[in-house]
């Protein structure tokens, strides 16, 4: 075996730099080799998105898929809020270029129109409580609730 091939098979491996340090914009990969071949392959090459993750995303991504996306469980191992997690999962998807659907769009917005429908309908018991303890005259439960029907 050549001394150029041995050392180049003993070298440090490093992470592979996705920036360039002077001006900050991507690098491009222009050459493959085989350590065990010692083949060598030249031309422009586009890295998968995953290569391309900033290293605090590309962590959370191999956690995520290591609890198998169980958000509760990243979020103990994390020790960060359920919140937390959720909102740095949308930011890694946003990051791959991977929006949302209509479908879970839709749905959310449904769980929000339930939501909101179940906050109004304690606000309006509540109105209606307040005006049988004598808290609120009739015409002033009228109003509040009229008010409320046009939220």
């Amino acid at each position: 075996m050549s001394t150029q091939k041995k050392s180049q098979m003993e070298a440090p491996r490093y992470p592979m730099p996705t920036r360039c340090p002077v001006s900050g914009e991507p690098l491009e990969v222009t050459r493959l080799a085989s350590p065990h071949s010692g083949v060598v392959i030249e031309g422009r090459f586009v890295p998968n998105e995953f290569a391309l993750l900033p290293e605090q995303q590309l962590e959370f991504l191999r956690l995520f898929v290591r609890t198998r996306g169980n958000l509760k469980e990243v979020e103990r191992l994390m020790g960060l809020s359920y919140p937390t997690i959720r909102q740095r999962l949308e930011t890694l998807l946003k990051t791959l270029g991977y929006q949302a659907d209509d479908s879970t769009d839709m749905e959310r917005e449904r769980l929000n129109q339930e939501q909101l429908q179940r906050e109004k309908a304690a606000e309006r018991s509540e109105i209606l409580a307040a005006l049988e303890r004598g808290e609120l005259s009739a015409s002033e439960a009228t109003q509040k609730l009229r008010d409320l029907k046009q939220t």
